[in-house]
């Protein structure tokens, strides 16, 4: 893996991580946005910790590519899921903040396929 790609995974994994630790300590800039968004309270610890884990799992991937491609298609799947919910929730200023954490565990995942 070049040092580009080790580099945008760490930030991505830390970004994630970030994201992770707002939702779990219940930020209120995090949670009043997924109560406007239809988001039931009993699902932010899940969430949080799926995000949490995927985090762990682009760290791991550093070591053991398959565990970090395999985190890096979750946490994908996962803020593709937080667009379409904004999506539907027709917040649609708010869909940036989504593609914000998308976009570096695409950009992780991409060039880690080249490494």
């Amino acid at each position: 893996m070049s040092t580009v790609a080790t580099v945008v995974t760490v930030l991505a994994a830390l970004w994630v991580g970030f994201s992770a630790f707002s939702l779990l300590r219940r930020a209120e800039w995090v949670v009043q946005p997924l109560t406007t968004y239809g988001v039931p309270s009993s699902w932010w610890t899940w969430l949080g910790a799926a995000k949490a884990a995927g985090a762990m799992g682009l760290l791991v991937g550093l070591f053991v590519p398959v565990i970090g491609v395999l985190a890096g298609i979750g946490l994908v799947v996962y803020f593709a899921g937080a667009v379409v919910t904004v999506l539907r929730a027709r917040s649609y200023a708010t869909v940036v903040y989504p593609l914000l954490y998308l976009g570096p565990v695409i950009a992780a995942l991409a060039l880690g396929q080249g490494g």
